[in-house]
């Protein structure tokens, strides 16, 4: 993605999203002052074309993450955004957090993912019948296990390791999110508005974080700036495995 000049034909989206509109000035976090462009009715309005700019330089990063088959680890549990980040997951076969934040989720990953590897063994045990040997009790409580263990953990089941960055929709909402990915180093991209602390973001995109057409805007265009560049990475020994065509000898 390269930088060009914005245009008030770029802005408009934005604006139509209602991306412009922060909080109550008396809300405004210090560091998100800088992307203020002034207030109106008391609530503060984003600066559109620093809003756009910033779009474009996480986006870059997003692509570039995706051209190397990276995983992003999608997080926004709060009622305007669990449906646009479940769709994006579904969009993307990322994996996500679209309700409460699991203490540990990243930073305790190895406990983690037993209680994923338990849910994926409930899973394959019901779907190929093993479980009939089974009285009706137990299968019943196998249920309710698999029940709970979806609820808390069902959007990590792709996430084998560590990600390569989280995209999270307000920071102020997924405090605990942010705090795990700043102590492993993992980069932050983050719809955030003007009560985040954008201190905490390595890729900040400044804007309306609350309305589910602004959400959904920013979600969408994250989705289109993964899978236009996604590849999927082969395996280390696949990848210089020598090809005949044509008589000539080349390289995959």
């Amino acid at each position: 993605m390269t930088n060009t000049t914005i245009t008030d034909k770029d802005l408009q989206p934005l604006f139509e999203a209602g991306a412009h509109f922060g909080y109550t000035r008396s809300r405004r976090h210090p560091s998100a002052a800088a992307h203020i462009f002034g207030t109106k009715d008391r609530n503060d309005i984003f600066d559109l074309e620093m809003t756009a700019g910033a779009l474009e330089k996480a986006l870059a990063f997003v692509a570039g993450l995706a051209s190397e088959g990276k995983q992003i680890l999608l997080v926004g549990g709060k009622p305007e955004a669990a449906a646009a980040i479940e769709a994006a997951a579904e969009k993307t076969e990322l994996p996500f957090v679209a309700g409460r934040w699991i203490g540990g989720t990243i930073t305790n990953f190895s406990e983690i993912r037993t209680r994923i590897a338990r849910l994926l063994e409930l899973h394959k045990e019901r779907d190929t019948g093993a479980r009939e040997k089974y009285t009706k009790k137990e299968r019943l409580l196998k249920d309710r296990e698999i029940e709970e263990l979806e609820h808390r953990f069902g959007g990590l089941t792709h996430l084998e390791k560590l990600p390569a960055a989280i995209f999270v929709v307000d920071t102020r909402h997924e405090d605990k999110a942010v705090r795990e990915a700043n102590q492993l180093k993992i980069p932050v991209i983050a719809l955030a508005s003007s009560d985040c602390d954008f201190n905490r973001i390595q890729y900040p995109i400044p804007a309306n974080d609350s309305a589910t057409k602004s959400i959904s805007y920013f979600v969408d265009a994250f989705v289109n700036a993964y899978r236009e560049n996604y590849r999927a990475v082969r395996p280390a020994s696949l990848e210089a495995a020598p090809t005949v065509d044509g008589g000539e000898v080349t390289v995959a």
